[in-house]
């Protein structure tokens, strides 16, 4: 049974920096260190040796292993075994355009190289009747073609086989004999649309040999780590790792299921900001997390919003996911004169190595951490709380070669630097709340992230959001998600009845089997009955609709069904057909492992306004054109009650936070900074 009394750690790996937050017993440390590109998880037992954390301490990782190697093209050689005649599923897609004014433009990437795409006679039925068995002969052909065509994973997609996996499981067993890691469509999706389904499970095949390897060697370094008081016994710690959706689930699912880690760290950020905002009585935010090397955005209206239409590198992905929107704009986002002469700023980031110039690590590129530098908006003697001092004299060397191209001064540049990522990141705050029919005025931005708490008054003030809350650990806050997200298993199937026909008793059916899979797989990670949680929702849609609602139910009764599919169809696209029949398409289940949240104490009340007590020095601010005094506040001197005044530094062990002029902030009961411009 799983002791909800250990300390968790939660780990996050990003381009730039791995962030570590330990809790035990309510206590909260957090550490920083660069990552190491080459090897992610040196730094990562690098940062559990450091904190020396207890031997039964659980590990919750969000990892970006599954990202890169789909954005990088590193994934394994993969081959895809279809039904005869759907060979070139992959290739042909929907037949989308990606540009509709473009007479030509290069092709797809394709995960599966063309020679290693393969079919073989088979078929079934849309109600799973087979209508050609299994040519087990051809198959075993087709396997010996695939290993000597260098496969070392394979993605098995057949029509219809959500509705009986019967060959796809034929086709595993022969392929598992010939030692290939094998992802069924049945068991990665077993849902309708094909493509979506196959580019799905393609992906998994594609990443999990490498996640499979990226653990293995993992857990072999958490065992052999010999660190002060830890020292690690078989089966004592454990290691989970953070889903797309926002739950964690266990390594050995992450081995089978590696698509579902594809937006790990972004989702941890997500996580861990609604909860900071909800404890402190917000609950409608828009999360900004800009790290080194992107800008992650999403929603929450009271709640997280999730979603089943993921995609990346143009592959559609249909699994649960938070809904976050991502931008190439982050701390290390290169700064750089396009061929018309124009600024422009990422998506090449100067990741951790070499980092920004001013890392001093060889780096002779600008970057944004460079341009905040120059203009006074970090402090170069109170960055990572002094283990690591930032070198002027490299990013002005940098700035200088780039403003003589474009005729500038380097404090110019270092100001339009500013302006244009900020650009991006408005835009990308935009497509999450206004493009979406949310007005961004209504929500509270929750900035985070290691560069996020330098630039979110900017952008607060460009949407004209009136509030903004700064965690009070926004630089690890991803990590802090980690350890504390509940453990989640979700599982889907597709039915296709028509709801009106559809009894309770039949519903109650096709949900058990959803149901027991889900609560036995959350069990045997240690969950006691008390902590568990079933839930469900229907994809609904009208007779002849091409995508369809998720309703969230807590009864199997079709026409409480209906009635808040109608509702939702309503709120979503302004109107309803009550009349018109409805189709129930797809069941999800989620079962939840709640683990117990740390009630962390209050500290006392400031016994004034004045912040004086936590000033630690002096700087000059680049603001409006103009330089500008402006104090140098330690966070963690600062108390309930302090009231702060831009223009001002506030600098902590994981983040600088810039607070502008016209704005002032407040320390709320949390130690969260509420900011507000000074109108209100």
């Amino acid at each position: 049974m799983l002791d909800h009394h250990s300390p968790v750690v939660g780990i996050d790996v990003g381009g730039t920096f791995t962030d570590f937050v330990y809790l035990d017993d309510n206590r909260l440390r957090i550490y920083k260190l660069l990552s190491t590109r080459a090897d992610p998880s040196r730094a990562l037992l690098d940062g559990l040796a450091a904190l020396n954390v207890a031997s039964d301490t659980v590990i919750a990782h969000g990892t970006t292993v599954a990202t890169n190697a789909v954005l990088e093209h590193t994934g394994a050689r993969v081959g895809l075994i279809t039904t005869l005649g759907f060979r070139d599923l992959l290739a042909i897609g929907r037949q989308t355009r990606p540009s509709l004014y473009r007479l030509s433009f290069p092709p797809r990437w394709l995960p599966v190289p063309d020679e290693l795409c393969h079919a073989v006679p088979e078929r079934v039925a849309p109600d799973g009747r087979i209508i050609t068995p299994l040519d087990e002969t051809a198959t075993e052909t087709v396997l010996d073609q695939l290993i000597a065509g260098g496969a070392e994973s394979l993605a098995v997609c057949l029509l219809f086989s959500f509705a009986n996996p019967t060959h796809e499981q034929t086709i595993k067993r022969l392929a598992a004999a010939r030692g290939l890691m094998v992802s069924l469509s049945s068991e990665i999706l077993p849902e309708f649309r094909e493509f979506e389904r196959a580019s799905t499970t393609v992906l998994n095949a594609y990443v999990s040999p490498l996640m499979a390897r990226y653990l293995d060697a993992l857990e072999g370094g958490i065992q052999r780590l010999d660190a002060g008081n830890w020292k690690p016994q078989a089966g004592r710690h454990r290691l989970w790792i953070m889903q797309s959706s926002g739950g964690i689930l266990g390594a050995a699912a992450a081995r089978r299921e590696a698509v579902r880690t594809l937006l790990s760290g972004p989702a941890g950020g997500a996580t861990g900001a609604f909860h900071v905002a909800a404890l402190a009585g917000h609950e409608r935010i828009i999360t900004f997390d800009m790290g080194g090397t992107s800008t992650d955005v999403s929603l929450a209206d009271g709640q997280i919003r999730r979603t089943t239409e993921g995609n990346i590198e143009g592959w559609p992905v249909r699994v649960p996911m938070i809904d976050i929107h991502t931008v190439g704009a982050g701390g290390g986002s290169i700064a750089w004169a396009d061929a018309a002469g124009a600024l422009r700023v990422g998506p090449q980031s100067a990741g951790s190595e070499p980092g920004p110039a001013c890392y001093g690590r060889g780096g002779h590129h600008l970057t944004v951490t460079d341009a905040n530098l120059l203009l006074g908006r970090l402090d170069a003697a109170h960055f990572l709380a002094g283990r690591m001092t930032l070198d002027i004299a490299a990013a002005e060397d940098a700035a200088a070669s780039l403003a003589a191209t474009l005729g500038l001064t380097p404090i110019a540049l270092a100001e339009g630097v500013i302006r244009v990522a900020n650009a991006h990141m408005e835009q990308a705050i935009r497509v999450i709340s206004i493009e979406r029919g949310f007005d961004p005025r209504q929500f509270t931005l929750v900035p985070f992230g290691g560069a996020g708490p330098m630039h979110a008054l900017d952008l607060a003030e460009a949407l004209h959001i009136g509030q903004v809350l700064i965690p009070r650990t926004p630089g690890v806050l991803s990590a802090l998600g980690l350890a504390l997200a509940d453990f989640t298993v979700d599982r889907s199937r597709t039915l296709m009845w028509p709801l009106a026909e559809t009894t309770p008793r039949a519903l109650e059916q096709a949900l058990l089997p959803l149901l027991a899979d889900t609560r036995a797989a959350t069990l045997a990670e240690g969950f006691a009955e008390g902590a568990l949680q079933l839930t469900w929702a229907l994809d609904l849609r009208y007779r002849g609709q091409s995508f369809e609602l998720t309703v969230p139910m807590e009864t199997c009764d079709p026409a409480a069904a209906a009635q808040r599919f109608h509702q939702a169809h309503e709120r979503r696209y302004g109107y309803a057909r009550p009349d018109a029949p409805v189709e129930l398409v797809t069941i999800r289940v989620t079962a939840t492992g709640v683990r117990p949240k740390p009630a962390f104490p209050r500290p006392a009340p400031a016994a004034s306004a004045d912040p004086r007590p936590a000033q630690v020095g002096q700087t000059r601010l680049a603001a409006g054109g103009a330089w500008l005094a402006a104090p140098i506040y330690e966070r963690s001197l600062l108390a309930p009650g302090h009231i702060l005044h831009g223009p001002a530094l506030i600098v902590q062990e994981d983040a600088t936070t810039v607070l502008i002029p016209g704005w002032h902030a407040q320390v709320d009961p949390w130690l969260n900074l509420l900011c507000r411009p000074n109108r209100n």
